[in-house]
């Protein structure tokens, strides 16, 4: 069994627990994800199985898109609803939709950010959570990070004024309860992130995505494959170079090859035969007229 499941993770699981549930459900063992989500965070969360399992770090440095949204007048110490309070201040006015629309656009392009003290980023071999756990004080690295654009959405009906949604594209690494706590601080309130749906991730989107219970329907149907997308769905952002009948049995051994006189527009890139993934190739390092090998499918 060999493809992409598009997860739809939902709340209070981690995605380690994600990838533990779809090995039992498939019975496989070769399963893992493409970007972690916290256990508070609903939405999109490709899961590999089998071969796909090789395709994971040409995954994860694609761009994500969320929708969010940012309480004010509170901050915590995870920067999101699980932590414990910092910060009150009652908000009197709710900022305008031009204040938030001009702050906004101050946080898009190439930003800086400090990772919150709850989280998974190592410093000095240990994850920052564990030194907030133990209350010990320790320097935090600066961040740097893309978003490529943040738009303003209307608010849900049962939300109240104190609250701003929004739509962030940004790229890999990037903190959405730090934006969200950053955003806040230039509106002159303290915030922390109240919600958090990640509708893309690695060129996935929300419409492709199944629930557990979708999985497990399909479990009970013996209809498995369905779930499954085909792993150069998930390479679509590489460029395809097309082989012949001759050069794909080269390609399967693992060899290197000449570099083809066609422009190569990506580094790596994906080698087929017809409709049949073969390989992801790149540049030889050290030989400018080859290409080798980075990974080699058995499908």
């Amino acid at each position: 069994m060999n493809g992409i499941l598009p997860l739809y993770k939902p709340k209070g699981m981690t995605s380690h627990d994600c990838v533990m549930k779809v090995r039992k459900l498939l019975h496989i063992k070769k399963v893992g994800h493409t970007g972690t989500l916290d256990p508070n965070v609903e939405g999109v969360l490709p899961i590999c199985i089998g071969e796909a399992t090789k395709i994971i770090p040409f995954l994860s440095d694609l761009q994500k898109v969320y929708i969010a949204e940012i309480a004010l007048g509170k901050s915590t110490t995870t920067e999101d609803t699980d932590g414990e309070v910092v910060e009150v201040r009652k908000v009197t006015q709710a900022p305008s939709d031009e204040e938030v629309k001009e702050v906004l656009q101050n946080f898009t392009g190439k930003i800086e950010q400090t990772p919150p003290i709850y989280s998974a980023i190592k410093v000095k071999g240990k994850r920052l959570y564990e030194y907030a756990r133990k209350g010990i004080d320790v320097e935090r690295p600066v961040r740097h990070v893309t978003v490529f654009s943040i738009e303003k959405l209307p608010l849900n009906s049962e939300t109240t004024n104190e609250r701003i949604r929004m739509k962030v594209t940004c790229s890999k690494g990037t903190y959405i309860r730090t934006l969200c706590v950053d955003i806040g601080e230039k509106l002159g309130y303290p915030a922390h992130m109240a919600y958090l749906q990640r509708i893309e991730s690695d060129s996935f989107h929300l419409d492709e995505t199944y629930t557990f219970s979708d999985i497990q329907q399909k479990v009970n149907n013996q209809d498995i494959e369905a779930l499954l997308l085909p792993i150069d769905q998930g390479l679509r952002h590489l460029y395809t170079l097309n082989v012949d009948e001759d050069i794909k049995e080269k390609v399967l051994y693992g060899q290197k090859l000449p570099l083809p006189k066609k422009h190569i527009e990506t580094n790596p890139f994906k080698v087929m035969f017809q409709d049949k993934l073969l390989a992801i190739y790149e540049k030889h390092p050290k030989n400018k007229h080859e290409i080798k090998p980075v990974r080699v499918f058995n499908l």
